[in-house]
């Protein structure tokens, strides 16, 4: 594959290139560990003198053929695949801080995340300062410190559909020597790649389109190759000075632009193991080879409910960049001109009851703890994925007691609509 091989294209091509009478389709290599004829090879590989397999929970030949893929449709250099989205959040900001340090994050991200960066990395004496994305570049520096490591910011915020100025976010993180994160898991690299704006490193819930079939909890974490972290020496030691785990190597030196994701692989899913099966790989590969298929029919289909729900008498607001009311949409035209994703995020005229009453009365559209797949679903925040959250927390994450995020599907946009337009009506 190119740098100019169309995203269709790596969809189905990228990661896996058989040789003569080998499987046409990547196989599932499904073994904890594999075998070498000399005690020497395997030392090299221990050593991170060579590349090569001997154990799954570091390299895998069919993750690494799925991993490939996913840096290819990012525009990265390299990419680890992980047992979840959260566990692919955690290693990008854990691979580059440690106890005594900093990160600061945008409030509107979705609940999980908010919770593993303000709650369980504060125990593990990493802070985290949550700022307004819409804030001025000015009011967001002022959250930095001296020893803040990261940027970190979600393209299309689970669940309350903003959308993130990448550029701005991108300058905001340079100007203070630090990387950019972003979530990608929304738009999807069919529809915004970050790197093309700035961003450093991506992250993905592979459990979410990419995957797309609601069959294998999974994610990702790709790494752009573009941050310069000798230049910043200080701030990074872990990836600029001595390793003593491997013989005091040096990964910006040893690996260059593979420092970063080589550290990840290497160091911290040697130690903590968060890995993904090959099983689920394998699936996730499956579900990739349409992604550029199936996120355009979200789209679509999102846009018409969207509308729909926008002039409907018994709907109070609705959240979705497509529409050109919504606040974000100048936004989502300079990022998203594709379109966005298939998640809006719309308020009923009533209580929080009518909400509830509302998805209760639903027939084909599921009540389900997911997101981002083939078949419409729907959930209440404040009830299910962000209960853990305060109101004051809620409303800083921007997400209204009476949010009801609902995830347009692949089916017949007409069958989508009579099930909503039977559920207002009762």
């Amino acid at each position: 594959m190119t740098k100019q091989t169309k995203r269709g294209t790596l969809c189905v091509q990228a990661g896996w290139t058989p040789k003569n009478g080998e499987p046409r389709v990547l196989p599932i290599y499904q073994s904890t560990t594999f075998k070498y004829s000399s005690s020497e090879e395997m030392a090299r590989l221990f050593d991170l003198e060579e590349n090569g397999y001997f154990y799954t929970r570091l390299q895998n030949p069919t993750n690494d053929a799925v991993a490939a893929k996913i840096a290819a449709l990012e525009g990265g250099v390299g990419a680890m695949l992980t047992s979840s989205g959260q566990a692919a959040n955690f290693y990008a900001v854990y691979n580059i801080c440690e106890a005594g340090d900093h990160l600061v994050c945008a409030t509107a991200i979705y609940g999980g995340t908010f919770n593993l960066f303000g709650v369980t990395l504060k125990k593990m004496g990493i802070d985290c300062t949550f700022i307004d994305a819409d804030a001025s570049e000015e009011e967001i520096s002022k959250a930095f410190r001296p020893n803040t490591k990261a940027l970190f910011g979600e393209t299309i915020s689970n669940p309350g559909i903003q959308v993130l100025d990448i550029e701005k976010f991108a300058r905001i993180a340079h100007s203070h020597g630090v990387p950019l994160i972003v979530d990608n898991t929304f738009a999807t690299p069919i529809n915004c790649r970050p790197f093309e704006w700035g961003a450093d490193i991506v992250t993905h819930s592979t459990t979410k389109y990419m995957d797309g079939h609601a069959v294998c909890v999974g994610g990702a974490v790709v790494d752009s190759g573009n941050f310069d972290w000798d230049a910043h020496a200080d701030k990074f030691p872990g990836l600029t000075q001595p390793d003593p785990s491997y013989h005091g190597l040096a990964y910006t030196k040893a690996f260059g632009k593979m420092a970063y994701i080589t550290k990840a692989t290497a160091q911290l899913m040697r130690d903590l193991g968060s890995i993904q099966s090959p099983q689920n790989a394998f699936l996730l590969n499956l579900g990739l080879e349409t992604l550029h298929l199936r996120v355009p029919q979200h789209c679509r289909n999102a846009q018409t409910v969207a509308e729909y729900l926008e002039k409907h008498p018994r709907v109070a607001w609705v959240h979705y960049c497509g529409l050109k009311s919504n606040k974000y949409y100048e936004l989502a035209q300079k990022y998203l001109p594709n379109g966005s994703c298939g998640v809006i995020a719309f308020g009923l005229k009533g209580t929080r009851e009518d909400a509830i009453h509302f998805m209760d009365s639903l027939k084909m559209i599921s009540i389900v703890t997911h997101v981002a797949d083939a078949r419409t679903c729907v959930l209440h925040p404040a009830s299910h994925t962000h209960r853990q959250l305060s109101d004051e927390q809620l409303k800083e994450a921007g997400i209204a007691p009476d949010l009801i995020r609902l995830s347009v599907g692949i089916e017949d946009v007409e069958d989508i609509l009579a099930d909503i337009e039977q559920a207002l009506t009762r």
